[in-house]
């Protein structure tokens, strides 16, 4: 129930919403695209720093409806391998920073040194 992080340094990403470079919302209504865009954007991230989604060890999920919660983990599951899952918790909250956000992420990722990228 819980990850032992690799060595590598230790990355903490603010929370991910769905919007895309231009901070417009992408998928207004539809939780499916919103959470593949959350995913999208932590895979850019990551990948800014040398980073891949392997290296998450520890991911938040906050949502707004209890219907949306399969949705956004069969998305999880085309973005996170299911034999190095890591720690996860899920939050249903009454809204988030925009009325429109129906989904936000916050990931912890451990890169290993030798892959990392400092700007």
């Amino acid at each position: 129930m819980g990850v032992i992080a690799p060595h590598g340094r230790l990355v903490h990403l603010t929370g991910q919403v769905a919007w895309d470079a231009d901070e417009k919302i992408v998928g207004a209504g539809d939780v499916t695209v919103q959470s593949r865009q959350c995913f999208l954007n932590i895979q850019a991230l990551l990948a800014s720093i040398g980073g891949t989604m392997e290296d998450i060890v520890e991911i938040t999920t906050w949502y707004t409806a209890a219907n949306q919660l399969p949705s956004i983990q069969k998305v999880r599951s085309e973005f996170l391998i299911a034999e190095k899952e890591p720690a996860s918790t899920s939050i249903m909250v009454a809204g988030l920073g925009h009325p429109d956000f129906l989904v936000e992420m916050t990931p912890v990722a451990v890169i290993p040194e030798n892959r990392l990228i400092l700007k």
